[in-house]
Protein backbone atom coordinates (compact mmCIF):
# COMPACT_ATOMS: atom_id res chain seq x y z
CA UNK A 1 0.00 0.00 0.00
CA UNK A 2 3.10 2.14 1.08
CA UNK A 3 4.74 1.38 -2.13
CA UNK A 4 1.60 2.13 -4.61
CA UNK A 5 1.07 5.21 -2.88
CA UNK A 6 4.53 6.60 -3.55
CA UNK A 7 4.70 5.97 -7.02
CA UNK A 8 0.78 7.58 -7.11
CA UNK A 9 2.83 10.56 -5.77
CA UNK A 10 5.91 10.43 -7.88
CA UNK A 11 3.43 9.97 -10.70
CA UNK A 12 1.74 12.87 -9.83
CA UNK A 13 5.25 15.02 -9.49
CA UNK A 14 6.29 14.32 -13.10
CA UNK A 15 2.84 15.21 -14.20
CA UNK A 16 3.17 18.41 -13.04
CA UNK A 17 6.44 19.01 -13.87
CA UNK A 18 5.87 18.33 -17.32
CA UNK A 19 2.52 20.36 -17.23
CA UNK A 20 4.88 23.33 -15.83
CA UNK A 21 7.81 22.75 -18.25
CA UNK A 22 5.32 22.77 -21.09
CA UNK A 23 3.49 25.89 -19.94
CA UNK A 24 7.60 27.53 -20.19
CA UNK A 25 8.09 26.36 -23.51
CA UNK A 26 6.39 29.55 -25.12
CA UNK A 27 8.79 31.13 -26.76
CA UNK A 28 8.14 34.67 -28.16
CA UNK A 29 10.02 35.87 -31.02
CA UNK A 30 11.60 38.71 -30.98
CA UNK A 31 9.34 40.60 -33.57
CA UNK A 32 6.19 39.43 -32.20
CA UNK A 33 7.70 40.85 -28.98
CA UNK A 34 8.18 44.06 -30.46
CA UNK A 35 4.73 44.27 -32.16
CA UNK A 36 3.51 43.38 -28.62
CA UNK A 37 5.12 46.17 -26.22
CA UNK A 38 3.94 48.65 -28.97
CA UNK A 39 0.50 47.50 -29.33
CA UNK A 40 -0.12 47.92 -25.47
CA UNK A 41 1.70 51.15 -25.05
CA UNK A 42 -0.66 52.31 -27.93
CA UNK A 43 -3.67 50.21 -26.46
CA UNK A 44 -3.39 50.61 -22.91
CA UNK A 45 -6.47 49.33 -20.97
CA UNK A 46 -7.58 49.86 -17.17
CA UNK A 47 -5.79 47.19 -14.69
CA UNK A 48 -7.70 44.55 -12.59
CA UNK A 49 -6.89 43.29 -9.63
CA UNK A 50 -7.38 39.77 -9.20
CA UNK A 51 -6.44 38.96 -5.48
CA UNK A 52 -5.47 35.44 -4.84
CA UNK A 53 -4.26 34.85 -8.01
CA UNK A 54 -0.49 34.81 -9.05
CA UNK A 55 0.84 36.34 -12.04
CA UNK A 56 3.60 33.36 -13.23
CA UNK A 57 3.80 31.96 -16.14
CA UNK A 58 1.27 28.60 -16.56
CA UNK A 59 -1.40 30.25 -14.22
CA UNK A 60 -5.20 30.44 -15.82
CA UNK A 61 -6.76 33.30 -15.85
CA UNK A 62 -10.55 32.85 -14.73
CA UNK A 63 -13.19 32.70 -17.22
CA UNK A 64 -14.55 36.45 -16.34
CA UNK A 65 -11.45 38.16 -17.41
CA UNK A 66 -11.76 39.87 -20.69
CA UNK A 67 -8.68 39.33 -23.07
CA UNK A 68 -7.28 41.62 -25.81
CA UNK A 69 -6.54 40.79 -28.72
CA UNK A 70 -3.08 42.03 -30.57
CA UNK A 71 -3.28 41.88 -34.13
CA UNK A 72 -1.46 38.94 -35.96
CA UNK A 73 -0.52 37.66 -32.93
CA UNK A 74 -1.93 34.50 -31.42
CA UNK A 75 -1.81 35.53 -27.42
CA UNK A 76 -3.74 38.22 -26.37
CA UNK A 77 -3.36 40.35 -23.11
CA UNK A 78 -4.32 41.98 -20.10
CA UNK A 79 -3.47 44.27 -17.55
CA UNK A 80 -2.98 42.95 -13.92
CA UNK A 81 -1.82 45.07 -10.99
CA UNK A 82 -0.05 47.25 -13.81
CA UNK A 83 2.15 44.31 -15.16
CA UNK A 84 1.25 43.32 -18.59
CA UNK A 85 0.35 39.36 -19.20
CA UNK A 86 0.37 37.47 -22.63
CA UNK A 87 -2.27 34.79 -21.99
CA UNK A 88 -3.00 31.90 -23.76
CA UNK A 89 -6.99 32.03 -25.33
CA UNK A 90 -7.36 28.75 -25.52
CA UNK A 91 -6.44 27.72 -22.22
CA UNK A 92 -6.46 30.98 -20.31
CA UNK A 93 -3.06 30.12 -18.89
CA UNK A 94 0.01 33.12 -18.60
CA UNK A 95 2.83 32.57 -21.21
CA UNK A 96 4.82 35.80 -20.55
CA UNK A 97 4.63 38.38 -17.75
CA UNK A 98 6.05 42.18 -18.66
CA UNK A 99 7.62 44.59 -15.97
Amino acid sequence: MGKQLTLAAAGILLLVGVSAAAAQDVIIQPEHDTVIREYVKKKPVASLSLPGVELNIGTALPETVELYEVPDVQYRYVVIDGRTVLVDPGTRKIVKVYD
